[in-house]
């Protein structure tokens, strides 16, 4: 079985770049004396794209691009593969594993990371088709060069389930910029302590940190739609709220089946394992109208995260609401 952890790990690191490049922008804009009045904003962006290709720009965006795939994948090697012994180059079935939460994390993870790709490449100047392309397609390349590592793992395998994921998360990001120019349908992500990890905390974590990425029992996955953003430019549909459909699992102690628990008295403990499905309201935080550079990165940097807000969960126990769904 395999974490999401080290997916999130380059998510992490490229939100930190997009962070520091916005910032900078502005800097280089002044000093270039580019005059930007005749440019037409790109909707959800925060990284400003050039008008036109900048060698200084692409060799930034290339070499750090070169470095957090490098320095991840030797991180993770030191981390995570040395401890297991090396085979030769094999492939496994896990697409039943955890009821595919794992599956929706891959997608996801590398959703996002292409999200990120795309604007990086635009503020380098590479014309747009290209840059949606090939910065769209950044997640799906990095995972997929994870999964030919665990293809040479005897603990584990080249996933097909976890590499046909990665692709559909970058042709979500994809065919949204092609399509519209901006990221209508955004996945979602968010997380609420179960009480599985104290049965299997090796496996589910030993402390919240640990449980956020490795217990799948509370994380939940959301496609959050924008409404307004199908509607005409001067619809009062408030343009920051989202319908969002999430999708988790429950009673969960392993990854096929849920192995033997006895406590304490001697009594065996029984967990059923079920999916869940969420109906709720979301807030699109990049739509939010500020003039604040700084509130802009913030909104940007966790726009991957639920907002809370009341929601119905529906699964084979039945229909509940909730103040908070998260």
């Amino acid at each position: 079985m395999r974490f999401t952890f080290k997916y999130f790990l380059l998510s992490a690191l490229c939100f930190a770049f997009v962070h520091s490049k916005a910032q900078n922008d502005s800097i280089l804009i002044k000093q270039a004396l580019i005059d930007t009045s005749h440019v037409k904003p790109i909707p959800i962006t925060l990284v400003c794209s050039a008008t036109s290709f900048s060698k200084k720009r692409f060799a930034l965006v290339a070499a750090t691009e070169a470095g957090l795939y490098a320095g991840s994948l030797i991180g993770l090697n030191e981390l995570w593969y040395k401890d297991y012994p090396r085979s030769s180059m094999h492939s496994f079935d896990d697409n039943a594993e955890w009821l595919q939460v794992d599956k929706v994390g891959h997608l996801t993870t590398s959703y996002y990371i292409g999200r990120v790709g795309t604007q990086l490449y635009k503020w380098s100047g590479i014309k747009r088709k290209k840059a949606i392309w090939y910065g769209g397609m950044l997640g799906s390349v990095y995972q997929s060069t994870i999964e030919v590592l665990d293809g040479y793992s005897s603990e584990w395998g080249f996933s097909w389930g976890d590499f046909a994921a990665n692709t559909a998360g970058s042709l979500l990001c994809i065919g949204q910029e092609l399509a519209w120019n901006e990221q209508r349908i955004v996945l979602k992500f968010s997380f609420m302590q179960s009480e599985y990890s104290k049965f299997r905390p090796d496996v589910l974590g030993k402390n919240l940190q640990e449980n956020i990425l490795k217990d799948y029992n509370g994380q939940t996955y959301w496609l959050s739609v924008n409404p307004a953003s199908f509607m005409s430019h001067e619809t009062r549909f408030p343009k920051w709220l989202n319908i969002a459909v999430g999708y988790g699992a429950d009673g969960m102690t392993g990854g096929n089946f849920n192995p033997p628990y006895t406590d304490e008295e001697g009594f065996q403990i029984y967990h059923e394992r079920y999916r869940q499905y969420y109906l709720s309201f979301d807030v699109d935080l990049t739509r939010i109208k500020t003039t604040s550079k700084f509130l802009k990165t913030i909104f940007y940097s966790i726009g991957y995260l639920k907002i809370p807000a009341p929601a119905l969960e529906f699964s084979e126990k039945g229909v509940k609401g909730s103040l908070l769904g998260f």
